[in-house]
C-alpha cells in the first residue's frame, strides 16, 4: 500500500469538496478553485476527478455556477473507498488482498511469516480507512483551525 501522488491529491479534493458541503447543501467547485486552494496541477486533477466521478463519488455540473461536488454524503463515503479507486488495493502483498488476491512464492502461504503480519497490517490500514469518513476528516481540520480538541474515536494525532 502506497499513497500516490494521484490518491493524495483526490483525497485532498475530496475533503475540500466535504468541507464545502458541510458549509450549505450543494456548493459547486470548479476545478480552478480546488487546483488553487489544494496547490494540485489543474490537468492532473481533471483526470483524478473523473476517475472519482466514473466511481461514483463526485458529480458535476456544467456551466457558469458550475462545478463539482461530492454525490452523497460526506459521511457516506469513506477514505478507504476513495483510496482503492485511485490507488488500488490496500494490502501491502498481494496475498493478503481482498480485492486483488494473487498467490505467494512461499511453500506454505497458511503459515506464512510475512503474509501472517502483512494481513495484520492490511487489516489494520483497511480498519481505519473504512471507518473513517469525509465527514469525519471535514470535521477535524474544522476543530484544528478553531483549535478544538479532536473527536476521531481512534484518537490517532499523526
Amino acid at each position: 500500500m502506497r499513497l500516490s501522488k494521484r490518491g493524495e491529491y483526490g483525497m485532498r479534493a475530496m475533503i475540500l469538496l466535504a468541507n464545502q458541503k458541510a458549509e450549505s447543501d450543494i456548493h459547486f467547485m470548479q476545478i480552478k478553485e480546488i487546483a488553487q486552494r489544494e496547490q494540485i496541477p489543474s490537468k492532473f486533477l481533471e483526470q483524478i476527478l473523473l476517475t472519482l466521478k466514473n466511481a461514483g463519488l463526485v458529480n458535476s455540473k456544467m456551466g457558469v455556477n458550475g462545478g463539482y461536488y461530492l454525490s452523497k454524503p460526506a459521511n457516506e463515503i469513506t477514505l478507504g473507498q476513495v483510496f482503492r479507486v485511485l490507488d488500488g488495493p490496500l494490502a501491502p502483498i498481494r496475498c493478503v488482498s481482498q480485492m486483488a488476491y494473487e498467490p505467494c512464492g512461499c511453500p506454505d502461504e497458511e503459515s506464512c511469516g510475512l503474509r501472517l503480519v502483512m494481513l495484520d497490517v492490511r487489516n489494520a490500514i483497511s480498519d481505519i480507512l473504512d471507518n473513517t469518513n469525509l465527514e469525519q476528516v471535514a470535521q477535524r481540520v474544522e476543530n484544528v483551525r478553531n483549535k478544538q480538541p479532536s473527536l476521531n474515536p481512534l484518537n490517532s494525532d499523526f
